[in-house]
């Protein structure tokens, strides 16, 4: 369908909101709204784009953080105005870390919102932040800090101090997901490479 068949009489500003559903769970992520230009960079680049009102200008979903949303089916509903847009996300959808900008951080679980402060970090190399200096040594040392916390981990599993074992396992986690970031990887290829295994 072409943006001029749409119904946008409802907003003066002449763009139409736009739902975004996973393709796959049918879970709804987001909301937010296109115009002319936004609906026909979705339709041609696949990537779901909207129009920041606030920023006046358009924005491709993840273009910084690399959590995108790509597009299986676009609908319309029964009075052309409002997009039902069916996709794929690459990772959290909502900028908190969630999966959908419909969750708390707690229902979807912390470890999520720290792989996006991650990316974020990783996007803007702040000065001063651990992570930006992991970031700078590069993929060796990062894959070195990764097998000294597991070693730890280990060392506090055998000896059975529970305190220290999470302690340590919070390390490793937190290392592992620089990597992962480092390594192009994200929580959601993980669960995709489970879900293949379960199957």
């Amino acid at each position: 369908m072409k943006f001029t068949d749409f119904n946008t009489t409802k907003n003066s500003d002449g763009m139409i909101p736009a739902v975004i559903q996973d393709a796959d769970t049918l879970k709804v992520l987001m909301v937010g709204y296109m115009n002319e230009e936004a609906y026909n960079k979705t339709v041609e680049t696949g990537l779901v784009t909207f129009y920041s009102r606030t920023r006046n200008t358009l924005w491709t979903k993840g273009e910084s953080s690399g959590n995108t949303l790509t597009v299986r089916e676009i609908l319309v509903d029964c009075d052309s105005d409002t997009l039902l847009i069916k996709a794929i996300p690459a990772g959290p959808t909502c900028h908190r870390g969630t999966v959908s900008c419909f969750d708390s951080v707690n229902s979807e679980g912390f470890i999520r919102h720290l792989q996006s402060v991650i990316q974020g970090r990783h996007a803007e190399m702040p000065e001063g932040s651990y992570t930006t200096k992991l970031f700078t040594k590069g993929v060796n040392k990062i894959a070195q800090k990764v097998g000294e916390e597991a070693v730890e981990t280990v060392i506090e599993a055998t000896t059975g101090n529970r305190d220290r074992y999470i302690y340590e396992v919070s390390d490793l986690i937190y290392h592992l997901l620089v990597l992962n970031e480092q390594m192009g990887v994200t929580i959601h290829d993980l669960e995709e490479e489970l879900i293949q295994r379960h199957k």
